[in-house]
């Protein structure tokens, strides 16, 4: 049975021998000098005279440079890497004094790689300077407290960044917090911060609060107590949840507030473990106590061929060997990506919080967890004490009613979310998800959850019910931990809607970005062709995922279409599924892989790699793709590519037209019995 553990010693250790804070750990020490520089302004090249918004982290950061070969040498690449290609002078701008990055609405919304504020901070660093971030509101929720745990300055002023020109002389106070255009002669005051946000900024970053806590942490016992009966009316499961991991009992939950919470599980893949690990050394001194509810999947830089990846790789694998983490909690490379490998190893239950160190983490909410992404060092915090710093969200609430049209799945349904829900998205709300007719299996919830990181949400979460507790007893796991939760009667959302499902239909997302959707009919009337076709990704890659692809191949076979026109890929969400997809599926009378293969598509490895534009699949300049992936962001699926989002179906179906088409572009009839998963 899960429980949350108490920290365990290394061989030798005691509590009086655990490492002590610093003394330059303490909180309020010192005073922090006036900040100043020119801007470096993100102009907007479409819209003249305006700043660019949305800029992603895949574009701060290429994923190519997201790697580390040792933990000496962990942000060489990061630094180099820096606006690669968005601002390749970058770096020589910073280090002849534009150090006043502005920017727009949204900035540094997307993945958890941390890499992007630390090379950032690093090549500021690099001249003995101090990069201040100032961008407008709905900044990446990640990268926000990335920066406050490494001590990077990020200023959120509509008002600053609608001022500023290029030349401008800027002035910050990190005591205060105010900013001055000394050129403009303005001064502005920035959204504020929590009082714990604000701590953690002012003393140091994580690694010095973690060491101040760490001792204390060693000898807390987790405990876990859920609220009554009338207290959890007034809250939404996500609330419930947080409410039950409280670490310090008394703290208040509610919007805005920042307190301790007991994780359930802290995963991390190869790529964001490497910082993690360094987080967890600098609190814990590296051999103290072993890591607190530690996994590690080998998922992103596994199969490309490179030595420098597989050096990243072998950083997490020697932590795991080092610490006794082994399977279920370390995956090899393969066994797969982990926001499938770890719920099919019964790791991930009802009712859990699980912060992971990869923004698609918001897939447990899939099974009724409150899963979100954060940075590594907030991953290495947790592995160092148990808990985490969590900054409760606004809460929203999607009904979703109506019965399901032909061919929708939950990707249709996301596409259709995130096209309606425009730029601001879900203004960083935390999602309740209400299947009103229980008719979504975890299959679309997965899907749907997941990409609310692409939807700029806090989390997004379905309370556990039938449907899921379904799911665990075909895994033989009918013995949840947790009692079973639902959103409370009398719950406050600051924004409630209804998703009717009887309005939505097959959905293809064109770049670039997931909510640039369209009806998949309306799209095959352009006949766009394309490259290469790809299923799979923590999104789409599970079993049921590749078996609506399969079904609709195979009734395409028959109708007359054998082979596909265009190269097709599959790539399995974990290896358990690679192994399943081989055996004989009884509502095709062959398998998976036979149905997949006979139509000429090829089957690999688990992994991410194509996905963010890594390994042999990647694309190259001017190459198109229509895959079931997350993200279709500029250069996200490789650098000059183009990517296209839709369902499983709707990519097989393609995949035999040679353009982007529905399945019913191949004269196939709907029928449940035949295509429902």
């Amino acid at each position: 049975m899960h429980e949350i553990r108490a920290a365990r010693f290394q061989a030798g250790v005691s509590p009086e021998t655990l490492p002590a804070p610093r003394p330059s750990d303490q909180a309020g020490g010192g005073t922090a000098r006036v900040v100043r520089g020119r801007a470096l302004i993100f102009w907007d090249p479409k819209r003249p005279g305006r700043k660019l918004d949305a800029i992603d982290t895949d574009q701060i950061t290429p994923a190519a440079d997201c790697v580390s070969e040792s933990l000496d040498t962990l942000d060489e690449r990061w630094k180099a890497g820096s606006f690669r290609h968005l601002m390749p002078d970058f770096r020589e701008r910073v280090h002849r004094g534009e150090t006043f990055l502005i920017a727009g609405e949204r900035f540094a919304i997307g993945s958890s790689r941390e890499m992007s504020p630390a090379g950032l901070k690093g090549v500021a660093e690099e001249k003995g300077l101090e990069i201040v971030v100032v961008c407008s509101h709905g900044m990446g929720d990640i990268f926000r407290r990335n920066a406050f745990n490494l001590g990077l300055h990020v200023v959120q002023s509509p008002e600053a960044v609608e001022d500023a020109r290029d030349g401008d002389t800027f002035a910050f106070d990190p005591s205060t917090r105010r900013l001055t255009n000394e050129t403009r002669g303005k001064t502005y005051e920035p959204v504020p911060l929590s009082a714990k946000e604000e701590e953690i900024r002012s003393s140091g970053g994580i690694f010095a609060v973690g060491r101040r806590e760490f001792r204390a942490s060693v000898a807390a016992r987790p405990e876990i107590g859920w609220a009554d009966p009338d207290r959890a009316r007034r809250m939404t499961t996500t609330e419930q949840i947080v409410w039950a991991h409280r670490v310090d009992r008394d703290a208040a939950v509610e919007s805005g507030t920042t307190l301790r919470v007991w994780a359930d599980l802290l995963p991390a893949s190869d790529g964001t473990a490497p910082f993690a690990i360094h987080t967890f050394n600098q609190i814990t001194g590296g051999r103290s106590i072993f890591p607190r509810q530690a996994a590690i999947a080998n998922d992103h830089f596994v199969f490309t061929g490179r030595e420098d990846d597989d050096r990243q790789t072998s950083i997490g694998r020697e932590f795991a060997r080092m610490h006794g983490l082994e399977k279920p909690y370390y995956a090899d490379p393969g066994d797969g990506i982990f926001h499938f490998y770890f719920p099919e190893q019964g790791l991930v239950f009802p009712g859990q919080f699980i912060p992971g160190a990869d923004s698609h983490s918001r897939a447990y909410g899939a099974y009724g967890a409150v899963g979100f992404g954060v940075g590594s060092t907030t991953l290495g915090f947790g592995w160092a004490t148990g808990y985490i710093y969590f900054t409760l969200a606004r809460q929203r609430r999607v009904v979703l009613d109506g019965k399901l049209q032909p061919w929708v799945t939950g990707k249709d349904i996301v596409l259709e979310l995130l096209r309606r829900w425009g730029p601001k998205q879900s203004q960083g709300m935390s999602v309740e998800f209400v299947d009103a007719r229980r008719q979504l299996p975890i299959a679309f919830r997965n899907t749907i959850a997941n990409m609310m990181a692409e939807a700029e949400a806090l989390n997004g979460i379905f309370a556990q019910d039938e449907v899921t507790e379904a799911w665990y007893r075909a895994k033989g796991l009918a013995d949840l931990p947790y009692p079973r939760l639902a959103p409370g009667a009398d719950a406050v959302y600051a924004i409630d809607e209804t998703l009717l499902l009887s309005e939505i239909a097959p959905m293809i997302a064109k770049p670039f970005a997931p909510g640039n959707a369209f009806p998949a009919a309306e799209v095959a009337r352009e006949h766009l062709t394309f490259d290469k076709a790809m299923i799979g990704s923590c999104t789409n890659g599970g079993y049921d995922d590749l078996l609506s692809a399969a079904l609709v191949l195979k009734a395409a076979r028959e109708a007359g279409f054998p082979k596909v026109a265009r190269s097709f890929t599959i790539f399995p969400g974990s290896g358990g599924v690679g192994r399943q997809i081989e055996r004989p599926d009884p509502r095709l009378g062959e398998s998976i892989a036979e149905v997949f293969r006979e139509a000429g598509g090829q089957i690999r490895q688990s992994w991410c790699g194509p996905c963010f534009g890594q390994g042999p699949d990647a694309l190259t300049p001017g190459q198109r793709a229509i895959t079931s992936f997350n993200r279709n962001w500029q250069n996200r699926m490789g650098y000059g590519g183009e990517g296209f989002l839709a369902s499983p179906a709707v990519v097989a179906a393609s995949a035999l037209a040679g353009y982007m088409a529905p399945p019913s572009e191949l004269g196939l009839a709907w029928s449940a019995e035949r295509f429902g998963v």
